[in-house]
């Protein structure tokens, strides 16, 4: 699994309130994780991986990592987790999952593994981070416009609140491909932004290289 530009502006972008306790679903190769270890210094992180090839690359990057100390993999599914961890609240919990629904499956079992969800993939995915989010705690997603529109509904009727959306858009006047949502248990006035990641072909905006600056070498 390649270093990917949802993963990447979701480590930089979440805002965790100075979270103590962090969970990142379906962590893949563990970019997230240890993009908002380096982010939140005091923070222990829990990072939970389905695929075995993955989680492995994961723990190895985790323990070649200055933050070794701070960051657990979990080689097992989030419903596994949260069964054996039935007690254990987040102050952030963030997930950039599977997003395509009732669609073709994407060549090779891994693959679709990472791409693709079952129909009742997000309505797991938000009850379980419902009641696992600390009192004051957020779930922070990255998906496809139409995805999210369903986890909005799915959020509602597990009593979490949309706080924050952020658009992405590839250029100024394309529109926007992506969504990022910040969920949590109380109502608050939402925060709605936007960001475009180029100026034109290969040319990245200042905003994107600003957010990414101090975790991608390139800028």
């Amino acid at each position: 699994m390649k270093v990917n530009t949802d993963g990447v502006l979701l480590g930089a972008l979440v805002n965790g309130n100075n979270a103590g306790a962090i969970l990142d679903i379906g962590t893949g190769t563990g970019v997230i994780a240890l993009m908002l270890a380096q982010r939140f210094v005091k923070a222990n992180i829990n990072a939970v991986e389905l695929d075995e090839a993955a989680a492995q690359t994961a723990e190895v990057n985790f323990e070649n990592s200055p933050f070794t100390q701070r960051l657990s993999l979990h080689a097992q599914s989030f419903q596994d987790y949260f069964k054996a961890h039935s007690e254990r609240e987040f102050d952030l919990i963030v997930s950039n999952p599977p997003f395509y629904i009732q669609s073709l499956p994407s060549p090779g079992k891994k693959k679709a593994m990472a791409k693709h969800a079952g129909d009742d993939f997000f309505e797991q995915l938000i009850g379980s981070c419902a009641k696992h989010l600390s009192e004051n705690g957020n779930l922070w997603l990255i998906l496809p416009l139409s995805t999210a529109a369903l986890v909005k509904q799915l959020a509602a009727s597990h009593q979490l609140y949309l706080q924050q959306t952020l658009s992405i858009q590839s250029y100024p006047h394309s529109q926007p491909h992506r969504e990022i949502l910040a969920l949590g248990l109380h109502q608050t006035e939402l925060n709605q932004q936007r960001l475009t990641i180029y100026n034109e072909p290969k040319v990245y905006s200042d905003d994107y290289q600003f957010l990414l600056k101090n975790f991608l070498t390139i800028f």
